[in-house]
């Protein structure tokens, strides 16, 4: 097996594989940093979101106290509740895509901090095999020790996302639950 056969290395190998690792570490920092502030600003798209959504809701109960009784009825409920239905409707297709992607980046950021955490390991293993093996002139390098897969998180870790999406799906419901229930009191009653 090629992850079972090893090979002689001199110095050069060894700080060919060093600085292999160096680099994926490197890499996956970076990559880490990116996804991070990737993360940040769909949170910050999400908040913006929901300030003018909840600046539209209080617009429309805003607009049902403020009118005349002669100009909204109860046989008029349907316009209030149907612009409230079209504007939940539109939310939660815009908070889907945020959470899509926000839950996207945050997958990916997790992958590159399991394969930095991987990287860092294996680098922190041969410095010491060699080191301990400095005594001796010989010195086995194993491809295994700079061969770094891309790790991904267990299927647990998808679960806190589904978590996320039904609060956000559990939120929604009952906020349009409750304005038209208030929509309904308010013109009917």
């Amino acid at each position: 097996m090629m992850a079972e056969a090893a090979y002689g290395g001199g110095g050069g190998e060894v700080e060919a594989a060093v600085q292999a690792l160096n680099t994926i570490i490197q890499l996956h920092f970076e990559k880490t940093l990116e996804k991070k502030r990737a993360v940040d600003g769909q949170k910050k798209e999400l908040w913006r979101l929901f300030q003018l959504f909840f600046l539209f809701l209080a617009l429309v109960l805003g607009a049902q106290l403020g009118a005349s009784p002669e100009r909204l009825q109860c046989r008029h409920c349907w316009a209030p509740i149907g612009l409230l239905s079209l504007g939940h409707l539109i939310f939660y297709i815009a908070v889907a895509q945020t959470l899509r992607c926000l839950n996207g980046f945050k997958y990916q950021r997790r992958c590159h901090k399991l394969t930095l955490a991987l990287a860092t390991d294996r680098l922190k293993h041969l410095k010491m095999r060699y080191s301990s093996a400095a005594a001796g002139d010989h010195f086995l390098l194993l491809p295994t020790d700079y061969d770094i897969p891309y790790q991904e998180p267990p299927e647990s870790y998808l679960a806190k996302f589904k978590r996320s999406w039904a609060l956000h799906f559990a939120f929604l419901i009952c906020t349009f639950g409750f304005m038209v229930s208030a929509s309904v009191v308010l013109l009917c009653f």
